[in-house]
């Protein structure tokens, strides 16, 4: 049989044969025989000499290594056989859900190849390894991708279609995976996908939650209810359950004093509840390559699964309480913490990820026979924001309590390892856990933080004697009531580098953030990389119109891995026939997104109108408060227009989606004024097309590959300071829509490197926010007259009862309008004009497309990514074949 041969350049894409099997249903495939299923047992691991046993063993092995699909016929076999002995599924009963099972299993058989023989390379050459610690990896969907980056996409097209299939049925009957809610968990995704496309040795760790964040329904009202996220109720072809691989986690207990072997005494955690941590792997392409990367996940499991003796006493739900508290754990992302069991449960979830991710990089470094003063050559773990700081107090823990390191060889191993990433300067992202709940849960960890805490003052003290206010401002331990562990002071205590994500967010982290530890540390200690995305997912596959008109102008696909190739579409950007291919392919994505607006929510929006998009997590700081206030403004002025004055409106469809936390009252409010005023605007026939509202529930990964690439106008308008970085900013413009932005974040980084004209910009500076909360405390709120007839409006009763949104409003006068919406009002409505009157010169507009998508090159993850191996983790990449 001929082997399947990845893309690879110079060389051209391979074509392979295609049988005539274009009529050919399902239920007409035969098994035969010679079907054998693609063994995916891991492949044995060479070492560096191996005896002739073992030369022989791992010959014989090799030689029985599954194969690539060389042909459709191949490709069709092996769904086949997945459909029959996988799925246990008949030819007659074959729907779209079993298909795209049983080709899903086929791709990942192909990926499973890949992967062994990643980790037999890693495991040969025994490079030093980054282990990216995220509470969140908001993937989206896994077969196109997977079926790009094995450049298999048309093979497996024509063999789904050959039994009777389309792909892109099949494509829709995958689940997003539940695994994160937001940008920290899309930034995960990205740069686990650019390490694997750039060969880094990067793994990813996190908990493989069973019910996501929650799975978003828009009830009749209008409010936001949460219901579970069943995104595994058909299985998950992407995962690998790792019996093989389960640790222990301990909570509560007490500690105790024991001896050791040496005579010498020691602290040892004893009693308490333990679980099991086992693990998932999902293995993660590289894009024209065929090195593979991971994420692996922790799934929680009782130790007893069921106790006989209570359920034969009578006491059923004590029979089961030890697995009902392990499916607890690993149950949902995000647990609600407006109560205390709530934040324990937080609190858990957070140290049952690190320790059992800790344990597993301990048992890989301690397979290679190396002493503990090289852990830190070998191992780099980044931090990404606070969620997994208590690592640091776990590895200090490992080192001392279990591996018997001296307290100040295991400290200086902890603080040459970790790194951390801070992604926000907002006090209440920025994780506190009381000292009294840390004693209940981890006992041992709080006594390990005091000591921590303890001589990093000391040795503060004796560089700065005398200096009382420094020693408050830096001490990881806050002295309230009841007493907090600052984690963001831990993790810049016990890491050797942290940075920010974006120019503007990294100064703020050193001026408002971290001033004392400048001090203490120095300014080397604190750098900035900018966020990026993958162009793999977020143009290549989410745009393949684009992508075609992009590889076809720029003569290759290079610039797929090498973004800054983009560049030369500038030289395109006032060719007319260009623009009218350009905007003719926008034109055909706001048709793809106005039919799904259609089909899914019944309210019909014309894709000749200006497709207006703000589509992030719900919160006061990102100001969709701020948008929804200006759609009523907008409103407001058409009800007063006559017909004359409404001819020479820009029509518009202004599109919402995002989440709200549970317990957050006020975000979602803010869902319920955007529906409130979408039902009271889109059924007023008076202004017909001019004016519809769409707020879009459950927003995910697979809708944003929808929404991205018809956007016209993307709204990134949080209050300036507030916005670490921002992505989606990032995917907006590189596929070719303009934004509306306050200066803040990546979108300053985004102006200078696409040009100031490209780009509308309005609001307060970061550094008058500060003087505009503090004058406000003393003299008040003004509020702006057009803002004011706004909440007029909505107190009139216009958009339902006005009582409800009162809590709202009074975030505006009474709240002291902490996020400055009344300050920027006036500034979004006329740039909001701008935007009205530059959209209808189509040729300036396709313009400044153009230029946007050409001026991406720097924000591709790749460039992040190598940022981060070359400044921080110490890190080369490892070539496959």
């Amino acid at each position: 049989m001929a082997t399947h041969t990845r893309k690879t350049r110079p060389q051209p894409k391979r074509r392979l044969s295609l049988p005539n099997v274009t009529s050919r249903r399902m239920m007409d495939v035969v098994i035969h025989e010679d079907i054998k299923p693609v063994d995916v047992t891991v492949v044995p691991t060479r070492s560096a000499k191996h005896t002739p046993l073992e030369e022989t063993l791992l010959e014989r092995w090799k030689s029985l290594a599954p194969h690539d699909l060389a042909s459709t016929t191949d490709i069709e076999k092996s769904i086949v056989y997945h459909t029959t002995y996988t799925l246990c599924r008949h030819r007659y009963n074959v729907d779209k859900t079993a298909m795209y099972s049983a080709t899903s299993h086929s791709v990942r058989d192909l990926l499973l190849k890949e992967w062994n023989t990643t980790q037999e390379r890693l495991h040969v050459t025994n490079p030093k390894r980054c282990y990216y610690l995220s509470m969140e990896f908001l993937l989206g969907r896994a077969l196109d991708n997977a079926l790009y980056c094995l450049s298999t996409k048309k093979e497996y097209a024509e063999s789904v279609k050959a039994l009777g299939f389309s792909m892109e049925d099949l494509l829709e009957e995958e689940r997003d995976a539940a695994l994160g809610n937001g940008g920290l968990g899309r930034l995960a995704a990205c740069y686990v996908d650019s390490s694997a496309t750039l060969e880094y040795p990067v793994w990813g760790y996190g908990l493989r939650f069973k019910y996501g964040i929650f799975k978003q329904i828009i009830n009749n009202e209008g409010y936001q209810d949460e219901t579970p996220d069943y995104w595994l109720s058909h299985g998950n072809p992407w995962e690998l359950r790792r019996d093989d691989i389960k640790y222990d986690v301990q909570f509560y207990g007490y500690v105790a004093t024991k001896m050791n072997d040496a005579g010498e005494s020691r602290l040892s955690w004893e009693g308490g509840e333990k679980m099991y941590a086992v693990a998932y792997d999902m293995p993660i392409p590289g894009y024209d390559t065929k090195n593979c990367g991971n994420i692996r996940l922790w799934e929680s499991q009782p130790h007893n699964l069921f106790d006989f003796g209570a359920f034969n006493n009578g006491d059923y739900d004590k029979a089961v309480n030890d697995q009902k508290r392990a499916n607890n754990l690993t149950a949902v992302l995000y647990p609600n913490d407006n109560h205390d069991s709530g934040k324990e449960l937080r609190l858990k979830q957070e140290y049952f990820w690190v320790s059992a991710s800790l344990q597993d990089i301990i048992r890989r470094f301690k397979r290679s026979k190396r002493p503990w003063k090289e852990f830190s050559d070998q191992v780099a773990l980044q931090l990404n924001d606070t969620h997994p700081i208590m690592a640091i107090a776990e590895l200090q823990r490992l080192l001392v309590d279990v591996e018997g390191l001296a307290w100040d060889s295991a400290w200086d191993i902890v603080t040459k390892t970790f790194a951390f990433t801070n992604h926000t300067v907002l006090p209440e992202a920025l994780e506190r856990w009381s000292v009294p709940l840390m004693e209940h849960l981890l006992p041992r960890h709080m006594q390990i933080i005091y000591d921590i805490n303890l001589f990093f003052l000391q040795k503060v003290e004796k560089q700065f004697p005398g200096d009382r206010d420094l020693l408050n401002q830096v001490s990881i331990i806050e002295e309230s009531q009841p007493q907090q562990v600052r984690m963001a002071y831990l993790a810049v205590v016990g890491s050797h580098k942290v940075n920010g994500v974006a120019a503007l967010h990294s100064e703020l982290v050193k001026k408002d953030l971290f001033p004392a530890f400048i001090k203490c540390f120095g300014p080397e200690k604190f750098i900035n990389i900018t966020n990026g995305i993958t162009p793999r997912r977020w143009l290549y596959q989410a745009n393949p119109a684009l992508r075609d008109i992009i590889t076809e102008t720029l003569g290759s696909e290079k610039w797929v891995t090498h973004l800054d190739e983009l560049a030369q579409l500038k030289k395109f950007a006032d060719d007319k026939a260009f623009q009218k291919k350009w905007m003719d392919v926008k034109y055909r994505n706001k048709q793809r997104l106005a039919k799904w607006i259609s089909t899914n929510m019944g309210i019909d929006v014309s894709p000749d109108s200006l497709f207006d998009i703000q589509v992030k997590r719900i919160h006061e700081y990102k100001r969709q408060f701020l948008n929804i206030l200006g759609v009523i403004h907008r409103y407001r002025e058409l009800c007063e227009m006559n017909d004359s004055e409404r001819s020479k409106v820009t029509p518009r469809v202004v599109i919402f989606g995002g989440k709200a936390a549970p317990g957050y009252f006020v975000a979602k409010l803010v869902i319920k004024l955007i529906n409130s005023v979408a039902k009271v605007v889109n059924n007023d026939e008076s202004i017909g097309d001019l004016l519809k509202v769409v707020f879009i529930p459950d927003y995910k990964v697979s809708l944003a590959e929808i929404i991205t690439p018809a956007s016209d106008i993307s709204q990134h308008i949080s209050t300036a300071g507030t916005e670490a970085s921002g992505t989606s900013n990032m995917k907006f413009v590189l596929n070719g829509g303009l934004i509306l932005g306050t200066v803040d974040g990546a979108n300053i980084e985004i102006r200078d490197e696409i040009g100031e004209e490209n780009i509308f910009m309005f609001g307060t500076l970061a550094d008058k926010v500060p003087d505009i909360r503090h004058n406000q405390k003393f003299y008040g709120v003004l509020l702006d007259a057009n803002l004011q007839a706004v909440i007029d409006l909505i107190e009139s009763g216009a958009f339902g009862d006005a009582s409800i949104f009162n809590p709202l409003i009074d975030t505006l006068t009474y709240g002291g309008d902490y996020y400055l919406i009344s300050e920027d009002f006036d500034g979004y409505l006329k740039k909001q004009t701008e935007v009205d009157d530059t959209f209808r010169d189509k040729t300036l507009w396709a313009k400044k497309s153009i230029m946007c998508t050409a001026g991406m090159g720097f924000f591709s993850s790749d460039r992040a990514v190598r940022e981060y191996a070359d400044k921080i983790w110490n890190l080369k990449p490892i070539p496959s074949e």
